[in-house]
């Protein structure tokens, strides 16, 4: 007994987790966070959603997940090698392309990897993913619909989730540019 009035008061004591509101413009800052369960003009979907749509391939899988920057105290004469990305069977990889503000030529990198991968079809289904608390698949999942893509999928839980739920990782290579 008293050990379930321990368990009660610590649950109350846990401040739940805040929701987060989805905003009207893009995320800037602090990519790594909680991210909001919607996104207007997009379908979020979960592992589950996202395996059907893999296993049925009715969809276009696109990892934006960021490359790692090249450390600038690096010695000289150091050979530098990006980290592996591993990810969705089938995905492409069009990396840097969800941060809040971008490069006309990295937008332009975005629209040419989303125009290949969707065969320059609008209502192509793409699912945008990057990993779980990434607002930088939120950020080019919301630039796919503002492009006119009519079937964007945001899966939120991203490589994360794919993992956690045993699915198969296999490593890719970033789309080159054009």
């Amino acid at each position: 007994m008293i050990r379930a009035g321990l368990l009660l008061l610590l649950a109350l004591a846990v401040p739940a987790a805040a929701e987060v509101a989805e905003p009207e413009e893009f995320r800037m800052e602090e990519y790594r966070a909680p991210v909001p369960e919607t996104l207007a003009g997009a379908t979020v979907i979960g592992t589950a959603g996202a395996l059907v749509l893999w296993q049925s391939r009715g969809a276009a899988f696109v990892d934006v997940l960021p490359r790692p920057p090249k450390p600038d105290n690096l010695p000289a004469g150091t050979i530098w090698h990006d980290k592996p990305r591993y990810s969705v069977p089938g995905a492409i990889w069009l990396p840097n392309t969800g941060y809040g503000a971008l490069a006309p030529e990295t937008e332009d990198y975005l629209k040419a990897g989303l125009e290949q991968a969707t065969g320059g079809n609008m209502d192509y289904p793409l699912v945008i993913f990057c990993q779980a608390d990434c607002w930088m698949s939120w950020n080019a999942a919301k630039r796919a619909v503002g492009y006119g893509y009519s079937a964007v999928s945001w899966y939120p839980e991203g490589t994360d989730g794919w993992e956690a739920a045993e699915l198969p990782l296999i490593k890719l290579e970033p789309v080159p540019d054009q």
